[in-house]
């Protein structure tokens, strides 16, 4: 009998509404709740607030999630980033620090959209907006418009010895994919896991070898969880693994 749900911290943002908010999706939340059947705490992405050693304590896994802002391009070595790109250098602190230390600890780390790349930042890898450009299904509609978003969907191969191969028992899936930047290089100890079907660009990853469970897609799971079996094994998984961390209560 299950004494107590796992627990899953799942990563706020920075916004300004009419002052400075911690923010994140509804959506987020209660696929962690009713499919991975875990309990939740939010990380705020505030530094000077953030334990990072006694979050990674506590926590049974860690769920990095998507956002509106981009990984900040001093984290990979590039450039100052555009004048318009929405950056939140609080979150990236906080994301990183984080999943590094739950990752040394042997804890489960997963990541949805800019919590992928995340990642893949953190196993020394890089980032690139010029690899979307063009792409249809990719990039921000106007104001008013959101849900639009993710109606636009493609095919992405899986890996044949992948992670998600083995979770969904699918070579291939039809995804939504909301991005405006990608995997450039990819980081020392992970391996591909997914790409896009019709241009190659990688829309999963996983850690080999790290001492921990690392799996991130570029895709938003969280988004047809009623619907997708793929997007309920992803969110099993996550319930899984934080289970075997807490010793299977």
């Amino acid at each position: 009998m299950e004494t107590r749900r796992p627990i899953v911290g799942l990563l706020c943002c920075n916004e300004l509404v009419d002052r400075a908010v911690q923010t994140v999706a509804t959506r987020f939340l209660l696929p962690l709740a009713s499919v991975s059947r875990t309990s939740t705490l939010l990380v705020p992405a505030v530094a000077d607030t953030a334990d990072v050693q006694g979050f990674a304590a506590l926590f049974d896994a860690l769920l990095l999630t998507g956002s509106r802002s981009h990984v900040g391009p001093e984290r990979y070595g590039a450039g100052p980033p555009c004048p318009d790109w929405p950056v939140d250098p609080e979150r990236d602190e906080v994301a990183l620090a984080l999943a590094g230390r739950m990752i040394e600890m042997g804890k489960p780390v997963f990541g949805i959209c800019r919590g992928m790349q995340e990642i893949n930042v953190l196993f020394g890898g890089s980032l690139s907006s010029e690899v979307c450009r063009g792409r249809h299904h990719r990039g921000f509609l106007p104001a008013g418009e959101y849900d639009r978003l993710f109606q636009h969907r493609h095919d992405v191969e899986l890996a044949s010895n992948g992670r998600l191969a083995t979770l969904t028992g699918e070579r291939r899936l039809r995804v939504n994919s909301v991005h405006e930047q990608a995997v450039d290089r990819l980081g020392a100890g992970l391996s591909v896991d997914a790409v896009s079907a019709d241009d190659g660009i990688i829309e999963a990853i996983r850690g080999d070898g790290c001492g921990a469970e690392v799996l991130g897609v570029q895709w938003h799971p969280e988004w047809d969880v009623a619907t997708s079996t793929a997007s309920q094994a992803f969110f099993k998984r996550i319930g899984e693994a934080a289970r075997s961390t807490n010793g299977g209560n």
